[in-house]
């Protein structure tokens, strides 16, 4: 009771830091138009989100880092091998961060104005550090390889896991990535994925790892705050490519991702659209499976409200996490 009321009180701190700093930082974007390019083949009506400022992702982090910080100040300069746990997750949340960011702003300022870092390099170096981060998890972490919904063994993958960790840090990057399209979706989607892995956490004992993991949804909540639609300020990819990696890690240190297919169903849906379109499209030499992916751009050209598709894609990722957190207590 201690651990989830302190972990739910963070969440509420985190809240308020970032609404109150969000503000001047939305101020800043502004002054150097550090503002969203829209792809031409998105539907018409996204063009009046031309020049939104973007690089919001760094509105939740820093207020994460400082809180975590300031909260595992004596673990993280001791011996204690739980509180400097939460160094990996903290480490990736900044690492895969910085590469959204360098992404975001090639797109917006850089040579490859409108379009970023090039899908070969932004792949490379995805993949470089979901390994570096997979290594660290099960060789310096020692987390389960992977835990089976119902059952209490720890099933040992050996050095599978490392390319099998990297492939799912990976994949949530890309799945949050894809996600990101409409006001306050990935936010929402990704906050709850961490609340429920961070209740798993509770439930494991994982003190650390619970109260990191409401910190951001806390942080999260206070993006949404300038997210909402319609949004005065969208994640980028400084956000999306650290929230999907960050997922998967707190997932992997639970040892429960088997699980995450089902708890994170609205970034694995997004995803898998993404990927039959090209399949499809290549195969049948030029026609589409979806009338446009990602999904949400599907339901959107069907005639679904921007808000309609946020709620109702919400309202399937909360059930799909509660059934979730209730197989992993199986």
């Amino acid at each position: 009771m201690k651990d989830s009321t302190l972990a739910i009180s963070l969440a509420g701190l985190s809240f308020m830091l970032t609404v109150i700093w969000g503000g001047p930082l939305l101020r800043v974007l502004r002054h150097f138009k550090i503002g969203k390019l829209i792809r031409v083949e998105e539907p018409g009506k996204h063009m009046v989100k031309m020049g939104t400022p973007t690089m919001g992702g760094v509105m939740v982090i820093l207020p994460v880092l400082l809180l975590t910080i300031l909260l595992n100040a004596v673990e993280l300069i001791g011996l204690k091998l739980a509180g400097q746990s939460v160094l990996v997750p903290m480490a990736t949340l900044v690492a895969f961060g910085l590469l959204g960011a360098i992404d975001d702003w090639e797109g917006i300022r850089g040579k490859r104005k409108g379009d970023g870092l090039s899908i070969r390099v932004k792949f490379i170096a995805q993949w470089v550090l979901a390994a570096i981060v997979a290594w660290a998890l099960k060789y310096l972490l020692g987390v389960p390889d992977v835990l089976f919904p119902g059952m209490q063994l720890v099933v040992d993958l050996g050095w599978y896991y490392v390319p099998i960790a990297a492939f799912i840090i990976v994949a949530m990057s890309n799945a949050i990535n894809f996600t990101d399209g409409l006001d306050g979706l990935a936010g929402l989607i990704s906050a709850t994925i961490f609340a429920a892995y961070g209740a798993i956490a509770i439930l494991q004992g994982q003190t650390f790892l619970a109260q990191f993991s409401f910190t951001v949804v806390g942080a999260l909540f206070g993006f949404l705050w300038f997210n909402a639609h319609p949004a005065q300020l969208f994640m980028g990819d400084t956000g999306s490519l650290a929230f999907g990696s960050t997922i998967a890690v707190v997932a992997l240190m639970t040892g429960q991702w088997v699980i995450l297919p089902l708890i994170a169903i609205i970034p694995v849906s997004e995803a898998l659209s993404v990927t039959i379109q090209i399949l499809y499209f290549k195969l049948t030499k030029g026609r589409r499976f979806f009338k446009m992916a990602p999904i949400h751009l599907h339901f959107e050209l069907l005639g679904w409200s921007e808000t309609q598709i946020v709620q109702r894609f919400w309202l399937i990722g909360l059930l799909a996490a509660l059934i979730g957190v209730g197989l992993a207590l199986a």
